[in-house]
Formats: C-alpha cells, sequence, structure tokens
C-alpha cells in the first residue's frame, strides 16, 4: 500500500469509525501473505464505507459491479481477488459474533473465498508442498490429506481444554504463538489458509480479551505468514529447529504494543540477510564490481533490440535484481512506477530475447536474469 488512508481512521476517537479502519487496513494488508495488492476502487470503495457512506453488503456489491464491467485481460492478475476477499475479511472483522469451532474455521475460509476458488469451504484432499523463500527453497511439512479433519478437531479440542489460568503474559503469549502455528501447519484449506488462520485467529484473540485496533498484522503479514513458516521447519543436520520466537516478538508488538524489529531478513535460515553492526565495506567491494562488466555486457547485447527508453528499464532491473534474484510484475511495477499492462509486457519481451528465466516454485509469473 503506498498511500494508505486508514491510519488516521485508527486513531480516530469515533470508536465505529476505528474499528472499521483498523478492520479494512488489516484485510489489504493481508493479502501481502500471497502477494497480492489492492487497487484505488478497493480504497476508495473502503473509505466511504468508513465515513458511513455505504454498508458492507453494498461495498461488495459495487465491487462485483465494478469487475463485471472491467474484467481483467491478465491471467494473472488478482486484484480482484485481492479486493473481494479484503471487503470479506473487513465485514468478519468488524462483526462481534464467533464461535470456536472447526465449522468456524471452514466457514470463513468459504466465505472469503466463495467464487474465487472452487473449494471454498472445503478441507483440502491432497498433500501439499510450497517451496519458501524463507527456507531456502525447502517446504514445511504439512498435515497429510487422508488426516485432515481429524488432525483439526484434535487441536480443537486441545485449546479448549487449556487453562490459561495463572499464567504470565509471557506464557501466553508462548502457548498462543503454538496453538496459532499448529493451526496454520494442517494447511486444512488448498488455497488461501493463511488469510483464513489469520481472521481466525484476531477472532479468538477478542474473545480472550484482546482487541487491539492497530497495525501489526496490516504492515508485517508476510512477517507473520514467514514466522509460522519457522515456527514449523526443522532441518537438524545444519542445525535449524523449529522456533516460535519470531512469532512472538509478532504477538508481542500486537498485544502488548511492544516495539521488537520485525525484518523478514531475520527469518531466513541462511542467516545471510543478517544485519550486522559494521558491515565490512572493502569485502563487499569486489562483489559491485563483478556486476559492471556484467551490465555493460549486458546493455551491449541488448541496445540494438529495444528502445532506448526499454534498455533503460531493463538496465535498472538488472541493477536492482542481482545474481539469482527472483521478481515477478509486481516488483517492475513498483520500481519502474509502471502500469501492470506494460510490466507485463516488459517481461514477455525480456524472455523473448532470452534474458530472463521463468523460476518455479515461487508462485506464478517469476523470473530471474540468466547469467551472462
Amino acid at each position: 500500500m503506498d498511500k494508505d488512508p486508514f491510519k488516521e481512521y485508527i486513531k480516530e476517537s469515533e470508536p465505529d469509525k476505528r474499528d472499521k479502519g483498523y478492520a479494512w487496513h488489516t484485510a489489504i494488508g493481508l493479502q501481502a501473505v500471497d502477494g497480492l495488492k489492492t487497487s484505488d476502487y478497493l480504497m476508495h470503495t473502503a473509505v466511504r464505507n468508513i465515513e458511513g457512506e455505504i454498508s458492507f453488503e453494498e461495498a461488495k456489491a459495487l465491487l462485483q459491479s465494478y469487475y463485471r464491467e472491467n474484467p481483467s485481460r491478465d491471467a494473472d492478475d488478482r486484484t480482484e481477488e485481492a479486493d473481494k476477499v479484503s471487503a470479506r475479511i473487513a465485514e468478519i472483522l468488524s462483526e462481534r459474533a464467533f464461535s470456536f469451532t472447526p465449522n468456524e474455521y471452514l466457514s470463513i475460509h468459504r466465505r472469503l473465498f466463495t467464487g474465487i476458488y472452487p473449494h471454498a469451504g472445503r478441507i483440502c484432499d491432497y498433500n501439499i508442498t510450497k517451496k519458501e523463500w524463507v527456507l531456502d527453497g525447502a517446504t514445511v511439512l504439512y498435515g497429510s490429506a487422508t488426516e485432515l479433519r481429524a488432525t483439526l478437531e484434535y487441536d480443537f479440542s486441545e485449546e479448549r481444554k487449556f487453562s490459561y489460568r495463572d499464567l504470565s503474559m509471557d506464557e501466553i503469549i508462548r502457548h498462543f504463538a503454538f496453538f496459532v502455528s499448529r493451526l496454520w501447519q494442517i494447511h486444512v484449506f488448498g488455497e488461501g489458509n493463511t488469510r483464513t488462520t489469520a481472521v481466525f485467529f484476531i477472532k479468538y484473540l477478542r474473545t480472550l480479551g484482546f482487541d487491539e485496533t492497530n497495525d501489526i498484522f496490516a504492515e508485517n503479514a508476510w512477517y507473520f505468514r514467514n514466522s509460522l513458516v519457522r515456527a514449523n521447519y526443522n532441518d537438524f543436520t545444519r542445525g535449524i529447529h523449529e522456533t516460535t520466537e519470531y512469532l512472538e516478538m509478532f504477538l508481542r508488538n500486537l498485544l502488548l504494543g511492544e516495539h521488537n524489529p520485525l525484518h523478514n531478513r531475520t527469518l531466513h535460515i541462511s542467516g545471510a540477510f543478517k544485519e550486522t553492526e559494521k558491515p565490512d565495506i572493502e569485502q563487499k567491494k569486489p562483489d559491485i564490481q563483478e556486476e559492471k562488466p556484467d551490465i555493460e555486457d549486458l546493455k551491449a547485447d541488448i541496445s540494438n533490440s529495444f528502445t532506448a527508453k526499454t534498455t533503460a528499464h531493463i538496465l535498472s532491473l538488472r541493477k536492482e535484481f542481482q545474481g539469482q534474484t527472483i521478481f515477478g510484475r509486481s516488483d517492475i511495477m513498483r520500481m519502474l512506477d509502471m502500469k501492470a499492462s506494460r510490466a507485463s509486457e516488459l517481461l514477455k519481451e525480456m524472455a523473448e530475447q532470452g534474458i530472463i528465466e521463468p523460476v518455479s516454485g515461487f508462485g506464478k509469473g517469476k523470473y530471474r536474469f540468466r547469467q551472462q
């Protein structure tokens, strides 16, 4: 979200506007867990809802009408999904009704993804693997498809029996982290698992007296997902153990108003992305120098195949996405301030010229530059 109209509403003294502002801000921010972005039209619709001009039902009807009249021509464009699911999340978060049951969990998924996924509200019937950036391409071991219902019901029964009485806040947050990470790891749904789990968890926290309206979920949704991944991954041969420490920091910020730094790079299992107190500038110089001939060679190769403007765009991208860095259309749109259609066209042109190559395992439409 480059322009965020919701933060001021969160600070509002008027409860209805504050709560709606939080609901929309969180709903839109949660789309980041699947790399999705919402439209400006949704932003305007959300503000109208917060101001009391339209109801949630009217907001959803407006979105339905908008996308009926303006269908996307790009198969990879999931803005419609992001917009519609955001409106549905905001509506659910604005409701007080909730029951702590597996059926409620399934119901939330159904409400979020009806008309978007054919399996909305249904338990997945196949085993899932997902290559994770934070795990260097490895996957979490998710629940077995044949045992998902039984595992889900078991986790709910265990949480119902758990007593929070006489626990310190540290112990409570540690248990919250354990519960939500295990619920997420079952991976009941083929798609939309993290967004559904987040919405359910927020609603559950409210029943326990936590009703914070802040921007932690909205601003750190990708960190939330990565912390769930790290809470469910072991590789003892590399000294990597599942840990809820990152999830606990997230929850401490969410529930206690702490300001722990939440940086995705610190979760990467390699540790290569962690900041040092004193970066070794001299050690980095050779890498910078090695990139220069590559850029010059690329410029020479492509200058006769593209316009000067397109060539400049490609060189800028090459400098930004060095080595084996994975990128997609949304990255190009953000970096070059480019519309989706032009970003898709540029990707196609570079792929056709053999400048970039598609990469699997990181979602649709992901590429990296070919090594020269």
